[in-house]
């Protein structure tokens, strides 16, 4: 079972073109990241459990299966919100929860400002949702509350990754699945991806500085 994949379909390398792009404007940077979060999230799910579960069609009984996991969706707020939707489009009886973490400008490390996980019963897979993961700071600290609740199994669907991150989170988590559409090679000294698509946040929100529009 491989623990990261780049998803390099040319469909996504496609999109992933219209996301890298400068210029594209907030309505199609969010279509274009709904196109890879469907895409990614694919893959993701490509393993999950299955039950049997036989229907009759119209002419006669029909082998069949349904999932046979509970699974949560885990948007890292606020960017992760922009993949919630096409996942559902794919899981439409997923649970959704809420992790919401900020990175502190000065140090780079996440600072957790909301937790909406239960105290109890745990999902079977949690597919932890963050377009960016740069140094793997935020997605690190999901995990790790998910761990801690209790999870058997963890996802990370991601649209870009630093290499630093990837490793970092790799590391840490030995037990987690990496699926991103690519892998850039560093970061800079704001921690930004490099080459990246900028803050994906404001891009998919439209709250970039009016000057940088």
């Amino acid at each position: 079972m491989a623990r990261c994949l780049v998803v390099d379909h040319p469909l996504v390398q496609h999109h992933l073109r219209g996301l890298r792009d400068a210029t594209t404007p907030p309505a199609e940077f969010r279509r274009l990241a709904h196109r890879l979060a469907a895409l990614v999230a694919y893959e993701a799910t490509r393993d999950l459990p299955l039950a049997a579960a036989p229907v009759q069609t119209p002419l006669a009984a029909a082998a069949a299966v349904r999932l046979d996991a509970r699974v949560g969706l885990v948007p890292i707020l606020r960017a992760g919100l922009g993949m919630v939707d096409p996942v559902l489009d794919l899981l439409p009886e997923a649970e959704v929860w809420h992790l919401g973490l900020y990175r502190d400008e000065a140090t780079a490390l996440p600072v957790e400002y909301y937790r909406k996980l239960p105290a109890d019963e745990p999902v079977d897979v949690a597919i932890v949702l963050d377009p960016m993961l740069a140094t793997g700071g935020s997605v690190m600290a999901a995990l790790a509350a998910l761990r801690k609740w209790g999870v058997g199994r963890l996802k990370v669907c991601s649209l870009i990754a630093a290499r630093p991150g990837v490793e970092a989170l790799l590391a840490e988590f030995p037990e987690a699945q990496l699926y991103v559409c690519a892998i850039d090679p560093d970061l800079n000294q704001h921690k930004f991806i490099v080459p990246g698509l900028g803050d994906a946040g404001d891009r998919i929100f439209s709250t970039l500085p009016r000057t940088r529009r």
